[in-house]
């Protein structure tokens, strides 16, 4: 009997993974199946754009698979039984259950409510390509003069404070940060990132906290109502809490706790990638839930499973940031330069340069999903032992 791999998720994590292990691993002996809630991947970095109303062109997970061998059950993950090793799901085709031998956990993340009242009622967000359509509905029937704050001062709210601002420039776009927008930023990048805010009219709230979302407005920690006729949501990410309930050693937010090479430590027949996962990366600190860390985990943890299924040594693959990418609309963006320690180095590149840079990247990652087999080997690794069910095979 075949080895059965399952893949949940289907976003950068996942969707990588699974074209990774299709084009490592012999179908002779190996089984991939990929769980997705959705037909389409969704380009999670382009999010803001489509929220804005930029076409961003949507992928069928059907294509990108086709002639992989990997198969596609659309489903949404309902519950898992690491003792058991199945996957319960529900979809079109109703209710079911998967079994695996080897499981990859990349179910990734949601927009953190934090339990502010109102959030979930009344405010927008760009997680998911529904809520990010929703949003560009709601934007598209505000008038001229309509009031738009984003709560948030990381990657996600910069992003789409400056796309919107620049895409709808009819609209008053305000950001509402706990600290200082881009703290983390070296001084020189910060000034790019604060003259960005003042070219397309930015109002920044900085030190304010948002206890309250309600119709046409949101509060602050102090009482002051900050106006807002669409308030975006995007304080932090949280995951399901699947992995959680169903025993799996995880942190107080819920991520699997995994070792170095992306291997559940309480259950050696998981691995994790991508936003479900606490990755120690090699500064000894855990990675931040962003598309880098998909792609840093979802390599390490196919490099462990293909090497235990064929009886080679796992390889450390590299955990390390050298960068963050920041798009300021469409023909601005910071790239700042990282050491070690992730600390911001004194350079950074800035402007229309670094704008066609980010734009590469993402170019570059969309090509990545759509040629999953891209450069597959004439010959694929055959599993070291015959295939059981214990996990892996006897070679791990």
């Amino acid at each position: 009997m075949k080895h059965r791999i399952v893949v949940l998720g289907a976003g950068y994590a996942g969707a990588f993974a699974a074209g990774s292990l299709a084009r490592r691993l012999s179908p002779a002996d190996t089984g991939i199946t990929v769980v997705n809630a959705v037909p389409d991947f969704v380009e999670r970095m382009r999010l803001h754009q489509l929220a804005a109303g930029r076409d961003v062109a949507s992928r069928k997970l059907a294509d990108v698979f086709a002639g992989t061998g990997v198969r596609l059950r659309l489903a949404r993950v309902t519950g898992l039984d690491p003792e058991r090793r199945t996957v319960a799901v529900t979809g079109e085709d109703g209710d079911g259950e998967l079994a695996y031998d080897t499981l990859l956990y990349a179910l990734g993340s949601s927009a953190a409510d934090h339990g502010v009242p109102g959030v979930a009622e009344y405010a927008y967000d760009v997680c998911g390509r529904s809520s990010a359509l929703r949003l560009r509905e709601r934007l598209a029937g505000l008038g001229e003069g309509g009031t738009v704050l984003v709560v948030g001062e990381g990657l996600t709210g910069i992003e789409t404070a400056t796309e919107i601002a620049e895409s709808r420039p009819g609209l008053s776009v305000a950001l509402a940060a706990r600290g200082e927008p881009g703290d983390w930023l070296s001084p020189k990048a910060r000034r790019h990132l604060r003259r960005a805010f003042d070219r397309l009219g930015i109002t920044v709230h900085e030190h304010t906290r948002i206890e309250a979302v309600e119709p046409g407005r949101a509060i602050t920690a102090g009482g002051t109502s900050v106006p807002a006729d669409v308030t975006v949501w995007s304080a932090g990410f949280t995951v399901h809490p699947i992995a959680a309930a169903a025993g799996l050693e995880t942190t107080e937010s819920g991520r699997i706790v995994v070792d170095r090479t992306m291997r559940s430590v309480s259950h050696p027949d998981v691995y994790a990638a991508g936003d479900s996962v606490c990755a120690i990366g090699d500064n000894g600190r855990p990675l931040p839930m962003s598309c880098a860390t998909a792609g840093l985990t979802n390599m390490q943890a196919t490099a462990a499973i293909v090497a235990r299924l064929t009886g080679g040594e796992v390889p450390a693959t590299g955990l390390k940031y050298h960068g963050n990418h920041i798009s300021l609309g469409r023909r601005d963006a910071i790239f700042q330069v990282v050491d070690g320690d992730a600390r911001a180095k004194s350079w950074y590149l800035g402007g229309r340069t670094a704008a066609r840079l980010k734009a590469g990247v993402l170019t570059g990652a969309g090509w990545g999903i759509a040629h999953p087999t891209f450069g597959m080997p004439k010959r694929k690794h055959r599993l070291a032992t015959a295939p059981d069910r214990a996990g892996v095979s006897a070679a791990a």
